[in-house]
């Protein structure tokens, strides 16, 4: 079953790439319903192609929802469009209502809005399988419903300008 999300994002793709990237940025997108915190010392301060990142979610902060294994890829590929990156997750969830699921791919991918690259093209598909995927789908739709909204709230702070080389 499969859970999919098109949104036009007011960031540049450089932006939305940096934030798919960031423990940070993901942990926004879903608070403050949900909160992801590492099971290991801390975070990474990014994700990073063939990382394996412990988390436990936890509900408000305090209820435990369940702990997820997410495991980082990166894929680069072109469209009629031009140049699209792909971040994908294809941990799976360990314990909690998610554990009964046998595939979890998430992946997400961002590229230039055409007609303007000042904007990302975000597309965003989660496959979920196994006996549990009918019961579990609706609620994920809910969730994935509310990370567009916080995904379209949070882009615009995404945005970062380095210094120019004479304010260094």
């Amino acid at each position: 079953m499969r859970i999919l999300l098109k949104l036009e994002l007011d960031c540049t793709a450089d932006a939305a790439w940096r934030a798919l990237h960031s423990p940070r940025a993901v942990t926004e997108l879903y608070g403050p319903l949900l909160d992801m915190a590492p099971m290991a010392a801390s975070l990474p301060t990014s994700f990073e192609p063939g990382a394996d990142v412990p988390v436990e979610i936890r509900a408000l902060g305090l209820l435990p929802v369940g702990q997820q294994l997410i495991h980082a890829s990166d894929r680069y590929t072109e469209d009629a469009n031009g140049p699209v990156r792909i971040f994908r997750d294809s941990g799976i969830p360990l314990t909690g209502p998610l554990a009964a699921l046998d595939v979890w791919d998430h992946q997400m991918a961002v590229s230039p809005l055409p007609g303007d690259p000042s904007k990302t093209l975000w597309r965003d598909r989660l496959t979920i399988g196994g006996i549990a995927a009918l019961p579990l789908w609706p609620m994920l739709w809910a969730a994935w419903q509310y990370r567009g909204i916080r995904l379209r709230a949070l882009a615009p702070t995404w945005s970062y300008d380095p210094p120019a080389a004479e304010d260094a």
